[in-house]
């Protein structure tokens, strides 16, 4: 029974709701799970391929024995929290067990896994310099020559280079510049932003061990001699106030910001992922926690990821 008035288009009881009501609710989206495969010369840059992955948050398996591929990618899970991201470096380290990978991966496209491999090459010459300078031998070289083992192993690859959906040649990559490209071209990320923490500390405390940049900012004047300002800290308005009022303190915040910004700007190109500026005082609980959050402040204002932090305050 329907009354007068009423908005045909609501369902009438709460039974006949729920299938509307389900209808129009929105489920979280997950990311549907990825799989990489790493292959490629040995000494081409398979493992610094997979730290840069693993810098990402990808779970990175080394030298996995390629039966284990399937029931591995089996585990993975969209859900939150769960190993979605997967990277598994698969190579002629794994000796005979290296010949099951073809059919491994065949199974794979069978059972509905989506994968993706990347194929890691340089030249012949640059490959022998890289071993080489480490003085091991190849995995296939055995009593033969360093040359022997690269033409056995481009044999036993050629069929996954060809395969292969991402080819990277490092012949003339740094490390850098290969962590950079596994960024840009295999997990789609480019550049992340840095992350900033900058701590407050007491000199007489010692200096922070993580520090990258350290800002002594003792040519202020203590609020430690004004009685009316001894007990708080530089969290508080009025120690705050006091100090970033100081002549020169607000101009030093500020071109202390201007003069890091081109270090920060190397740092991302360098791919440092984590930066701690470090501004001390004689005690670490007026000057420099007041500094630090104007600091902070400043750096978010440039669009920096900052959290502060302040190490030495409750210790007196």
């Amino acid at each position: 029974m329907t009354n007068e008035g009423t908005d045909d288009t609501r369902p009438q009881t709460v039974p006949e709701g729920i299938p509307l009501l389900d209808a129009e609710s929105r489920l979280p989206k997950n990311d549907p799970p990825e799989l990489l495969i790493i292959t490629g010369m040995s000494g081409a840059g398979r493992s610094r391929t997979a730290a840069a992955l693993e810098d990402l948050d990808w779970y990175v398996v080394d030298n996995l024995p390629p039966r284990m591929l399937a029931a591995l990618a089996r585990m993975m899970t969209p859900a939150e929290g769960g190993v979605h991201r997967l990277a598994a470096v698969v190579d002629v380290r794994s000796r005979e067990f290296f010949a099951d990978l073809v059919s491994v991966l065949d199974q794979l496209r069978m059972q509905g896994t989506d994968y993706r491999i990347v194929f890691l090459d340089a030249a012949d010459d640059e490959l022998v310099r890289r071993y080489e300078s480490v003085r091991r031998p190849h995995p296939l070289q055995g009593e033969g020559r360093l040359l022997d083992g690269i033409a056995e192993e481009r044999q036993l690859l050629a069929h996954l280079r060809r395969r292969a959906d991402v080819l990277i040649d490092t012949t003339d990559l740094s490390v850098h510049d290969l962590a950079r490209k596994v960024r840009e071209v295999v997990a789609g990320e480019g550049d992340r932003p840095l992350r900033l923490t900058v701590v407050s500390f007491g000199f007489k405390y010692g200096l922070p061990l993580d520090a990258d940049h350290v800002v002594d900012v003792r040519f202020l004047t203590n609020p430690y001699w004004v009685t009316e300002l001894r007990h708080l800290t530089g969290r508080d308005e009025q120690v705050r106030d006091y100090v970033l009022g100081l002549e020169g303190a607000e101009e030093f915040a500020d071109r202390y910001v201007d003069a890091i910004a081109p270090v920060l700007d190397g740092y991302i190109n360098e791919l440092k992922p984590f930066v701690t500026i470090a501004v001390g005082c004689t005690g670490g609980k007026h000057r420099s926690v007041a500094m630090t959050e104007a600091i902070a402040e400043r750096l978010r204002d440039r669009g920096q990821s900052v959290r502060t932090l302040h190490r030495d305050l409750g210790r007196e």
